[in-house]
């Protein structure tokens, strides 16, 4: 029973465990090749920042889908001239089906999902970042058959990939923890959020210790040091992370059946070792390809296609 048709997908809030589950088995199927559902609707692209990712994903998940995409690029729309806000998601309302929005402010989508009636999905914003992380539990579930009791940590900026992974992890009954600089943990609200959702029933812990929150974990996770709009301050951070470093020696410390996993861009040599990112237990190639089954199943769980 699809129980996601015309809702909006903004952050991990808008979801209970069970509706996160129902997109991973959609998604294990469409992967498998043992659902071909179709759909004639069309997908706007809505981006204020640079994609390859998660453009390609979604535009190829919607093609093969049989819907059509519309690339809503802000410099060759009145959006990019400053069109109020609400009058353009009216507008996109009446044209668009579905409607993917990467941007700067949390509040710019919720402001979308208020004025438009149409399913308004969060392809990055810089409170959460939720399409990436359906991904990375369908590549956890693949690994190790289950989500519940497994220990996730996350090592680096306490950025939207971190907050998003903390609510998700403790949505789905995993030990969530998150390790970096003391001026760089993730936000107070998103971690208040991650422990009521957890609970007693898992852990969540945000340390500056990388080594504790390494020990025993079945994924450590990492992702770039600088993100996007924070490109000036990219120097200053390296040797305030260096210490953060997803290495051989910090795996070391990880359980022995361990996967390493980075939502890319990746910065060899800075966040991650080469090593580590082309080692045996890299499960990056793998995560990247399931953007495109996690998201798939998003578009025709929203769109309420059987």
């Amino acid at each position: 029973m699809n129980t996601l048709k015309g809702r909006d997908f903004l952050g991990f809030t808008d979801l209970s465990a069970s509706d996160i589950q129902e997109l991973l088995d959609k998604a294990t199927k469409l992967k498998k090749g043992q659902w071909n559902p179709r759909c004639n609707k069309v997908l706007g692209l809505l981006f204020y920042k640079a994609s390859t990712r998660t453009r390609v994903s979604f535009s190829v998940a919607m093609y093969q889908l049989g819907g059509q995409v519309i690339d809503l690029n802000p410099n060759v729309t009145q959006v990019g001239r400053g069109e109020p806000v609400v009058d353009t998601a009216r507008v996109l309302d009446r044209y668009l089906d579905i409607l993917a929005i990467r941007t700067f402010e949390q509040k710019q989508l919720e402001t979308f999902a208020e004025y438009a009636k149409i399913p308004i999905i969060n392809a990055l914003t810089d409170w959460e970042h939720p399409c990436q992380i359906l991904a990375d539990l369908l590549t956890i579930q693949e690994c190790f058959g289950t989500l519940a009791g497994l220990t996730l940590t996350y090592v680096g900026d306490g950025n939207n990939v971190a907050h998003s992974l903390m609510l998700g992890c403790a949505l789905m009954g995993m030990n969530v923890r998150v390790a970096t600089p003391p001026a760089y943990q993730p936000d107070s609200a998103i971690c208040e959020l991650a422990l009521k959702t957890a609970a007693s029933r898992t852990e969540v812990m945000v340390t500056n210790d990388p080594i504790a929150a390494a020990k025993e974990s079945q994924v450590i996770y990492t992702d770039v040091w600088a993100s996007m709009g924070q490109e000036a301050s990219a120097e200053e951070r390296i040797p305030i992370f260096e210490p953060y470093q997803v290495n051989q020696q910090l795996l070391d410390h990880a359980d022995p059946s361990a996967i390493v996993l980075h939502c890319l861009p990746a910065h060899r040599g800075e966040e991650i070792t080469n090593q580590v990112i082309e080692g045996s237990r890299s499960r990056v190639w793998d995560q990247a390809e399931n953007r495109l089954h996690a998201q798939k199943a998003l578009l025709v769980s929203l769109l309420g296609v059987e």
